[in-house]
């Protein structure tokens, strides 16, 4: 099975990433959506799992997503610290036992492990601006290891 993930749209959805993503099972977007048109154009992909961001107001998504992809738990949300975990999600992550926590907000690409959870942020895809890397992720998901590669979109 192959997740599509991303982050931080913010309203644009560089016209690479459906093909980036042809041939995954699932997309999580990990919030500062910007439009439902985004969801909308991705779910033309695959299925889509999103989760609201800090600049999502008024929007109707949740701030935490629970969904299981193949045998695998993923928990989705927007703002993460990987070594410590505010309260709510921190019950969130006891309660499902997730193997997966993708999440965004820094506009920076993170994969890391703590407590047997992966956590792993795809970065930032919106629109170019501030010569910032911008980047999606395909995680597939395999018996035994998990393979992440990354996409970068460049900074321009």
């Amino acid at each position: 099975m192959k997740v599509g993930l991303l982050s931080d749209t913010h309203g644009h959805l560089d016209p690479r990433i459906p093909k980036l993503f042809h041939g995954v099972d699932h997309i999580l977007h990990a919030g500062d959506i910007g439009h439902d048109g985004i969801i909308a154009d991705l779910g033309l992909v695959a299925p889509v799992t999103a989760v609201l961001g800090n600049n999502d107001i008024g929007m109707h998504y949740r701030e935490t997503e629970a969904v299981t992809l193949g045998d695998q738990v993923f928990l989705v949300h927007h703002i993460v610290q990987p070594t410590a975990l505010h309260d709510r999600l921190a019950r969130s992550v006891a309660h499902h036992r997730p193997a997966f926590l993708i999440f965004g907000h820094t506009h920076m690409r993170h994969d890391s492990v703590v407590d047997g959870v992966r956590f792993i942020n795809p970065g930032y895809c919106g629109r170019p601006r501030f010569r910032q890397d911008r980047s999606v992720a395909v995680l597939e998901l395999g018996t035994g290891e998990s393979i992440l590669t990354w996409h970068l979109l460049g900074t321009t």
